[in-house]
């Protein structure tokens, strides 16, 4: 579900500048390390001709002591794996445990002058492109104060810039992508009137304007049928936040049930005299909310207005999919309870329904439950400490400052009942996700202090109730992010007892707020090799059930108990496409085929490994012919921690490729060969990359629930990331799961489909920058959207430029300046020879995309005039 490119790194440190000078050593507390200056950069991919990439630390003295030659620990967090060691210029580094690594010297380290520096070649498998693919979160402990780790903050990445610093391998498609690349990407994208757009969002099945308007400039009377009183309610608030509170005037806003509509559709009707909106349930009115909202201009949303016009039309819709979900990991970084509301309320404007909370995970566990306290007294923390016991050690750069907002934090009881509170008034369903057996550092190594505070104090029987781990289990692995010590061993009676208590407790929480739970996501990816050969528990249970015949049979053991915990619960099993996989042999080789002992057996599954050229490309389709029940959840379109594009300055990783508004937008959820463009590399699909490939049944068809959005947190430290990473992609997943199959999905004419398709992205790219982001800049006090990047070209002394929304303003400069609000606005070509031309795309709030900037030759004949 998030694998991860990680990499064997050998490391080559030199002595820079007076590097024979032996530094004598000091007392070490004496050395400030706020005068450490450190930095990072990528010197080469493709390192001498092999999948490998060259990097190196720098780090200077600047301060008037010598940096110790002794006593020391240097830490830092790297998703690249170190091959550690003794190493040429007397340093040692080593893996500590999942992304951390330690640097610590010989007995021959000389240390490092004031002034001078150390630099530390790193060679690594595979590639780094991007900043964060750096090193993150340097720390010194001093080894007379073990428990205490001192930041570096002094520390930066140096960008890529040169072809071998970025080029992947050869054959690369390109170094980067340039202004030019997104300007002709931008190039078939045409402005359409907002007059001549469709007014609401996601696409309904029929919209008609009528003309005219309706004014409100009193508050409208609301009025509903005893069935969709909730919904009247939440629209009286909803129209408190937009015109403040003041007299009743004459417009009736009228709330129908309608037997006949379906489940979650509605039918909107405005007229100059009033609104109506019919459903035959609560969803469906609610969804009519969101589209007689959508009706509004955008601005409205900036303040109370005095007074609000709604376009008259007539709307008629429902869903595609009853699934329409997005999964929020708040495990591996932590997003808080208002990160959480606000994004329930841009999925409520877009009509999603299901929350994934992902709150479990190997670098975390984020909720409080009652009688288990180290869950998030040990799981929830993360910092420096001697043993890396009392709490877990930094990740993803968090730190050894357990105060770090990313790396520590929980919800309390209370929270998360307040979540669910405001997600079922929103027609949210919130899936819990206890992440097991793999993905499970944080609730594994909690229940470990719990056995060892109650066996030092005599209670065996106390203490190992809820031990996750085999205390004598000599397995060796490591998982994909590299732990070793990451897996619920599924032998052990306790695992169960543990898994039950939260699920009661979730049960509990879930009651008191009035929410529906009808499913627990268990997790179930990413087990690795190796685990449970050496346990003894794992033994004994293989040598008394005669069912269990090797380790591989531990995995079907551990979902059938699972899936039967939860049906005593009356629950639903979710798991990630793992728990529905089973291993066996084609041919003599090694390989995994659906399992038929699960399918059609209370399991629903996100399969999420469709990378393309990656050779699963059919997986989803696979599970969904056999009988699962899927939510198509792939990386290759719906992973939103996946960088929007390839440039050193753009967040995220890439390993399923780059995902941007486009990719959710063209997925065919029942033929996603068909309109797939790219690969995971980046190269243009040909027919050959799905030869051989499954293709969905009817019955498989039958099978598919809906889609889901993810947003994996390795890279999204704080709250503006995570909205920036989420948004604008949202939109394209939206639309997605709510609208109903395309024209251009099912033309059978290549050239016919392509003309469709790109009449409809049209539509969509104007509605986008002219309705839905201006809305975004004032819903809910705005929020940090990504703002694309012009596109630029240059043809002769001129530049001309291009955004991806329009809409969208373009501000430039020609005198060196970056744009600002004040700086004039594009709208031709830039007649500017000799002249550097910065341009930025700009929001109505006046935030800004970076810099594109475009130097402009001088034309051959000024130059030859200008000579003589």
């Amino acid at each position: 579900m998030r694998f991860n490119h990680l990499s064997k790194l050998v490391v080559a440190p030199m002595l820079m500048a007076a590097a024979s000078m032996n530094v004598h050593a000091q007392e070490n507390s004496a050395y400030d390390v706020a005068k450490l200056k450190s930095s990072w950069e990528v010197v080469e991919n493709n390192y001498q001709g092999k999948a490998q990439f060259l990097s190196s630390f720098t780090f200077i003295n600047t301060g008037n002591k010598p940096f110790p030659t002794k006593d020391w620990q240097l830490y830092f967090n790297f998703v690249r794996m170190v091959k550690g060691g003794e190493l040429p210029g007397n340093i040692k580094v080593e893996h500590v445990n999942g992304d951390l690594y330690r640097i610590t010297p010989t007995a021959d380290f000389k240390g490092i002058a004031p002034g001078d520096s150390l630099k530390v070649n790193m060679t690594g498998d595979a590639w780094a492109v991007n900043f964060t693919d750096a090193p993150s979160g340097l720390y010194v402990v001093w080894n007379q104060q073990p428990a205490k780790g001192l930041a570096i903050k002094d520390y930066s990445i140096r960008p890529s810039v040169t072809a071998k610093q970025l080029m992947r391998y050869p054959g690369d498609k390109s170094a980067v992508i340039t202004a030019g690349h997104i300007f002709k990407q931008n190039a078939g994208t045409k402005d359409i009137p907002v007059s001549q757009l469709p007014l609401v969002f996601p696409t309904p099945v029929s919209y008609n304007a009528t003309g005219g308007n309706l004014v409100l400039d009193a508050f409208p009377e609301i009025k509903a049928d005893p069935e969709l009183a909730e919904s009247a309610k939440f629209l009286n608030n909803e129209l408190i936040t937009l015109m403040g509170k003041r007299a009743t005037g004459k417009v009736v806003i009228n709330f129908k049930r309608d037997e006949s509509l379906v489940s979650s559709g509605y039918k909107l009707e405005v007229t100059p005299q009033g609104v109506t909106i019919s459903a035959a349930d609560e969803a469906g009115a609610f969804y009519g909310i969101q589209s007689l909202k959508a009706l509004i201009s955008p601005a409205a949303w900036a303040g109370v207005q005095k007074s609000i016009s709604i376009p008259a039309v007539q709307v008629n819709d429902f869903p595609r999919f009853g699934y329409r979900a997005f999964m929020l990991d708040i495990a591996r970084n932590f997003h808080n309870k208002k990160d959480v509301l606000r994004l329930l309320d841009v999925m409520a404007q877009y009509k999603l329904n299901v929350l994934h909370f992902h709150f479990s995970d190997d670098e975390g566990w984020r909720l409080e439950i009652p009688g288990l306290p180290e869950l998030t007294e040990v799981g929830a923390r993360r910092g420096h400490t001697p043993d890396f016991k009392s709490m877990l050690p930094p990740s993803y750069g968090s730190g050894p400052d357990s105060t770090n907002a990313a790396g520590t934090g929980h919800f309390s009881r209370a929270d998360f009942i307040e979540v669910l509170k405001y997600a079922t008034a929103r027609h949210i369903s919130v899936l819990p996700e206890i992440e097991s057996p793999g993905h499970a550092r944080a609730a594994v190594q909690s229940m470990r202090v719990r056995y060892d505070r109650l066996m030092a104090q005599g209670k065996q029987k106390e203490a190992e109730e809820y031990l996750l781990s085999d205390v004598n289990d000599k397995s060796q692995y490591h998982s994909v992010q590299y732990w070793n010590d990451n897996v619920m061993n599924v032998a052990l009676p306790s695992v169960y007892h543990f898994l039950d208590k939260v699920v009661a407790e979730l049960q509990s929480m879930y009651k008191e707020a009035g929410a529906p739970l009808t499913a627990v996501h268990m997790g179930g990816d990413e087990v690795p090799n190796g685990v449970f050969q050496q346990s003894p528990a794992c033994i004994a249970l293989m040598e008394s059930n005669k069912e269990i015949k090797n380790v591989d049979d531990l995995w079907y053991y551990y979902y059938r108990k699972v899936n039967n915990l939860l049906k005593a619960r009356s629950l639903q099993t979710a798991g990630w496409e793992e728990a529905g996989m089973r291993k066996t042999t084609m041919d003599g080789h090694p390989a995994s085929i659906p399992n038929p002992d699960f399918a059609r057996d209370n399991f629903q599954l996100n399969v999420w490994n469709n990378v393309i050229g990656g050779g699963q490309e059919d997986l989803a389709y696979r599970l969904a012919n056999a009988g699962y029940k899927v939510a198509l959840s792939g990386v290759s379109n719906f992973y939103f921690d996946m960088a929007y594009m390839k440039s050193f300055d753009e967040p995220g990783f890439y390993w399923g490729g780059f995902v941007d508004i486009d990719k959710p937008f063209y997925f065919i959820p029942y033929d996603y060969y068909k309109n797939s463009k790219v690969d995971g590399k980046g190269d243009p699909v040909t027919p050959q990359t799905f030869a051989g490939k499954d293709r969905l049944t009817g019955f498989g068809k039958d099978n598919i629930v809906g889609i889901q959005g993810l947003l994996w947190s390795e890279t999204v430290t704080n709250s503006d990331r995570m909205e920036y990473m989420i948004l604008p992609k949202l939109l394209g997943l939206a639309e997605r799961a709510w609208a109903q199959d395309p024209a251009w999905a099912t033309e059978p004419d290549p050239m016919k489909a392509d003309e469709l398709y790109n009449k409809a992205w049209n539509v969509f790219a104007n509605v986008v920058g002219k309705r839905e982001l201006p809305r975004l800049d004032h819903f809910n006090g705005g929020y940090n959207y990504r703002i694309p990047t012009p596109g630029a070209q240059v043809e002769g002394s001129a530049v001309s430029a291009n955004v991806q929304f329009p809409g969208m303003v373009i501000r430039y400069t020609t005198n060196g300046e970056e744009p600002t609000q004040k700086s004039p606005v594009y709208n031709g070509p830039i007649n500017a020879a000799g002249k550097t031309v910065k341009l930025r795309v700009f929001d109505t709030r006046g935030r800004s995309s970076r810099t594109t900037a475009v130097k402009v030759p001088v034309p051959q004949e000024q130059l030859r005039n200008n000579k003589n």
